[in-house]
């Protein structure tokens, strides 16, 4: 389905926020459930689980006093579950038959696409807003772009051409989406990405040099070389002191790193999407703000042994929502109208669709 470009002047568009409006002590009720529940049952009512952490996430977030929804059942899930499975078992069969491993790798490779296309297509359907499903309309052929030519085009140029090959997933992912009848469209200057791909690298980079000058100043590697000398096999103390660097990095440098490009995509991604022609979204969400959710979470859910992690759930859920917002064009209350009576032309085939849901986020 083609997209709709931009018409709507901004200075026409009335901002409504974005609300998240979830319980910590609620959804911990839920999760604690989820959690034994799963675990009692080898791992078969994480479908379950999944499907109730989604509804309530999607239940609790408003966009104009009207909430999303997630109609999906934890069957279907694990119905989609049960055919990945299958694959992989069958793949791994092939594989270990030389003859036909390759045939194996291009069969898995070709299914890729195929695989994108129901979890997103599945997703898009079993979502809502205001009773108005989402739809998906992304083909095979571009859909093999973005999980295969661009990626290998990326390794390829060393990662140089990584910025092209993201900029190009998201504007698959947005532009195929469509609320009801009506369709999203992205675009954004590749200029965005690079800015977004530097300033990650460049986190990297720095905190990386300062962190390997702190430990180089500290001489626990020189005690961690003169403990190896002579010694065939790392003493106990020397792989603690590895360990520990290699999570001090990880920790410091890389997840932070990952956050950074995260919430500057996102602001890229929301700032450049339009619904309709007439509505277009805001992200004004602080990179160094969301790198400081995202390490002090992980602090607290390590710290309290997971424990905490529904407060973590919730905390970062309010903070992106609470720097997001819909701009509107003209009134809300006419455009739901409008997608609610053309609701029933859409049709309601969705029995169908498997449960493959791959978390294939924009």
């Amino acid at each position: 389905m083609p997209a709709t470009p931009p018409s709507l002047p901004p200075s026409q568009q009335t901002p409504v926020p974005i609300e998240f409006r979830g319980d910590t002590r609620e959804w911990f009720g839920i999760w604690i459930v989820n959690f034994v529940l799963s675990i009692i049952t080898i791992g078969i009512y994480s479908a379950w689980a999944k499907v109730r952490q989604k509804k309530y996430f999607y239940q609790h977030t408003y966009v104009g006093g009207r909430n999303f929804d997630y109609h999906a059942t934890g069957i279907q899930i694990l119905i989609g579950r049960l055919i990945v499975i299958a694959g992989l078992v069958v793949f791994t069969v092939i594989s270990a038959i030389p003859v036909l491993a390759i045939f194996a790798f291009l069969a898995f490779l070709f299914a890729v696409p195929w695989l994108v296309v129901r979890s997103l297509l599945f997703n898009a359907r079993m979502s809502s807003w205001s009773n108005v499903r989402f739809g998906f309309f992304g083909s095979y052929g571009r859909a093999a772009k973005i999980t295969i030519l661009y990626p290998l085009l990326a390794a390829l140029t060393l990662y140089l051409a990584a910025p092209f090959a993201d900029r190009a997933r998201r504007r698959f992912i947005v532009d195929n989406h469509t609320l009801g009848k009506t369709t999203f469209f992205f675009d954004a200057p590749i200029s965005k990405f690079y800015i977004a791909a530097l300033a990650a690298v460049g986190w990297v980079l720095v905190v990386g040099a300062v962190l390997g000058f702190a430990i180089v100043q500290s001489g626990v590697l020189d005690g961690l070389f003169a403990s190896l000398e002579g010694i065939d096999s790392p003493p106990p103390q020397a792989e603690i002191g590895i360990t520990i660097a290699t999570y001090a990095a990880l920790f410091v440098v890389f997840a932070p790193a990952g956050a950074l490009y995260y919430a500057m995509a996102r602001n890229i991604v929301f700032n450049h999407s339009t619904l309709g022609g007439i509505h277009a979204f805001r992200s004004t969400v602080p990179p160094l703000g969301y790198v400081w959710i995202v390490i002090t979470n992980a602090i607290v859910i390590v710290g309290s042994l997971f424990m905490l992690l529904p407060w973590a759930q919730i905390r970062k859920a309010k903070f992106l929502a609470a720097h997001t917002e819909m701009l509107v064009g003209g009134s809300l209350d006419e455009f739901v109208g409008t997608m609610q009576d053309e609701r029933n032309a859409i049709g309601d085939a969705y029995s169908d669709i498997e449960g493959l849901d791959l978390d294939i986020g924009i």
